[in-house]
């Protein structure tokens, strides 16, 4: 299981957008899987569709923080999982299912492919995307001595000039300053994307989750990178059963022509992972950066998450290839 099947992600992202009129809980979360659950809308404001979705996930109609590492079951008791995937489905009156973020090459995703041949489903890959871990179980030194040139310069070599400029220091604001961190959070996401990150609802999600998580054993790192009382990155760091995961990061980036302050943190923050006795692996997960892909140049294991769709009718099926949905 992962952050993300938590039943402090999962109830939070159901208290902040799960009670719809079009929504229906039709299995809950366990805190190891995620649920699921029913959405009713139009497609193009003309089709009635009823979607089956992960709890966490919306691929038409909400724009939410991404739920990863989804999966449908954990412990079977010797039950086949094609005859339990399949109880589930049918157990549910959906058109389409939509299941996002699924690891590439696990059972289930092959199960779904078996069922959807066997019922004469229509099955779509409709996303791909690739995320990337760094394994910090050995030594911090010899994980840098694997990185290439240019990135070991970005992520360590280049400090020197960093804490050269004034006082450098590190501080976790959480829980004392939850609201100045989203603040800068959003400020450098505006200024680099042009867009929010953080809205008044999903403020809200963040806050419920990270007050739940701890709960679970999980230990909230929202680490801002101060350069002589400047803030001038922030990392939304999580732990949780021995992993990191970096869920966002913003940065100052017109701060130096040779820093790249958001590697830079990462340096700081991968660091640390390796110095914890508790922690094996920080997970950068999916997508990419704005220029560059600096994800991988930083990982030392890779994995890939498909997201496909299921579409059960005929009509529907013709509908969505004829349209392109």
């Amino acid at each position: 299981m992962s952050l993300f099947q938590t039943k402090a992600w999962q109830s939070a992202w159901w208290d902040t957008w799960g009670h719809q009129k079009s929504f229906r809980l039709v299995r809950p979360w366990d805190g190891e899987v995620s649920g699921l659950y029913e959405s009713r809308y139009r497609l193009k404001r003309v089709l009635p569709i009823r979607s089956l979705q992960f709890v966490g996930t919306s691929s038409r109609e909400l724009r939410t923080p991404r739920t990863e590492h989804n999966r449908f079951f954990t412990d079977l008791d010797g039950q086949p999982l094609i005859r339990a995937l399949e109880q589930q489905l049918e157990g549910s009156h959906w058109s389409e299912a939509v299941f996002s973020d699924l690891r590439t090459g696990s059972e289930e995703l092959s199960a779904l492919v078996t069922l959807a041949a066997s019922h004469k489903w229509a099955f779509r890959i409709i996303a791909a995307d690739d995320g990337y871990v760094v394994t910090t179980s050995g030594d911090f030194d010899y994980y840098l001595e694997t990185l290439g040139a240019n990135s070991r310069l970005r992520l360590y070599n280049r400090r020197a000039v960093f804490e050269s400029l004034g006082e450098v220091r590190q501080e976790n604001l959480w829980p004392t300053s939850l609201e100045d961190f989203f603040q800068a959070l959003n400020r450098f996401h505006q200024a680099r994307w042009k867009k929010n990150c953080v809205t008044e609802k999903s403020l809200a999600f963040h806050r419920a989750f990270l007050s739940r998580i701890e709960e679970e054993g999980g230990r909230p790192h929202l680490s801002a990178l101060l350069c002589d009382d400047k803030l001038v990155s922030v990392l939304y760091n999580v732990w949780y059963q021995g992993v990191v995961y970096n869920i966002q990061a913003g940065f100052e980036e017109n701060f130096h022509r040779k820093l790249s302050l958001g590697t830079l943190h990462l340096g700081y923050a991968i660091e640390d992972a390796f110095m914890q006795p508790d922690t094996h692996r920080f997970d950068l997960l999916a997508g990419k950066g704005k220029k560059e892909d600096y994800k991988a140049r930083l990982a030392t294991d890779s994995y890939q998450f498909l997201s496909v769709m299921l579409v059960k009718s005929a009509l529907f099926r013709a509908l969505y290839w004829m349209r392109g949905f």
